[in-house]
């Protein structure tokens, strides 16, 4: 008689799983999956609705977004696609970027609030990002990182981009000009303080992945951000920074404390 009422009651739950309904919090059910109205908020949050909108159409249109999502991804898992390596690694991935970014957003929001003299010594000390702001246009050239020492020293005795471009013409390396603009606020003060001491029209480069842009200032913007208007952007950047210094010490700890195994041959070098 047990094992009657336990398989009674397995029936009964199938039955009610075989027939969702969409009513309370479940806005809709695609093939049995239901989409609940948390999932719906999250996603009309996501989707970052215009001011004055239509929120019924706008909400309708979400909706049957998230039911094409449904039906794609459950085609794909019909496919085998959720089975392969490839979709396992990028997922993985997924998980842990999200992660990451959900601990630095917690540290960032429970981290102390600077004082009114930490912010105020803050602003006065980055002139770059306040009162002295500005929008430069520049004269770039992009090229392939030179290998040899003799075009290297060509290279570093063009004191212009007219020059520079000369000597790459001379060399046959092949080369893109162009121009942009850079705000002083996103430039490191370190690196802002020693451009400021260059000759007028003497370039500066930067190297990454083979290649290098060197970049000539041909016009300043003055973009100053002062009074109440600075404070917010001083405390917002110095809580991120602080939370990038707390993230990198929480690293170094966890690194001290993990137990981490590597193969011959793929650790990370030894140092000197």
């Amino acid at each position: 008689m047990k094992y009657c009422i336990l398989a009674a009651v397995a029936v009964s739950v199938l039955a009610s799983g075989c027939t969702r309904k969409a009513e309370g919090q479940t806005v809709a059910v695609v093939n049995g999956q239901e989409i609940t109205a948390p999932d719906l908020n999250f996603a009309l949050e996501q989707a970052k609705v215009p001011e004055g909108a239509n929120k019924d159409a706008a909400r309708a249109q979400v909706l049957q977004q998230l039911v094409d999502r449904r039906l794609l991804a459950e085609q794909a898992r019909k496919e085998g696609i959720d089975k392969t390596p490839e979709f396992l690694n990028r997922e993985r991935l997924a998980d842990e970027t999200l992660l990451i970014s959900m601990l630095a957003s917690r540290r960032l929001n429970t981290a102390q609030l600077p004082s009114d003299r930490e912010v105020q010594n803050f602003i006065s000390t980055h002139p770059e990002m306040f009162d002295k702001r500005e929008t430069w246009t520049l004269d770039q050239v992009v090229y392939p990182t030179p290998t040899t020492p003799a075009l290297k020293d060509q290279i570093l005795a063009a004191h212009s981009v007219d020059q520079l471009v000369a000597v790459l013409q001379k060399n046959n390396v092949q080369f893109a000009r162009q121009k942009n603009r850079l705000d002083t606020a996103n430039i490191p003060p370190d690196l802002y303080s020693k451009l400021l001491t260059l000759p007028a029209g003497e370039p500066f480069a930067a190297s990454a992945n083979q290649r290098t842009i060197a970049s000539s200032i041909i016009a300043r913007e003055p973009n100053a951000i002062s009074g109440d208007r600075a404070k917010p952007i001083a405390v917002d950047t110095m809580r991120k920074t602080q939370t990038t210094k707390t993230l990198e010490g929480l690293l170094k700890s966890l690194r001290n404390s993990a137990k981490v195994e590597y193969q011959p041959g793929y650790g990370p070098p030894k140092k000197s």
